[in-house]
């Protein structure tokens, strides 16, 4: 796992972090201000998890009227995830039908082991 991904995953990791890409998803952006009437926590701790999804390069920062940034989520950016949770779903597709093939071939004799 590249550390970019490494990034992704653990952004994902927090709860609030997935609720502000949820909030993105549906307003496609937002910034600190709108997104401290929408949690119950701190202006600092909104902008502490805006700058880890920036850092691992979920959003992107655009200027907003005056002093205000907003943020929003960069096109594609799940896609490398989403690709790792493929390949790894896909493997372990493939070894749970090894397993499935070999456990309806029915019981193997037990082998001789001449001594």
């Amino acid at each position: 796992m590249n550390d970019q991904l490494g990034l992704v995953f653990g952004a994902l990791a927090d709860p609030t972090r997935r609720e502000i890409l949820g909030s993105l998803l549906h307003d496609g952006s937002t910034s600190v201000p709108a997104l401290t009437d929408e949690f119950p926590i701190t202006r600092q701790a909104i902008a502490k998890h805006l700058t880890a999804l920036t850092d691992a390069g979920l959003l992107e920062r655009e200027p907003g009227r005056g002093r205000e940034v907003r943020y929003r989520l960069r096109p594609d950016a799940l896609e490398p995830a989403a690709a790792w949770i493929r390949e790894a779903d896909d493997a372990w597709a493939s070894r749970l039908d090894r397993l499935k093939t070999s456990l309806e071939s029915g019981p193997r004799a037990p082998s001789t082991n001449p001594s």
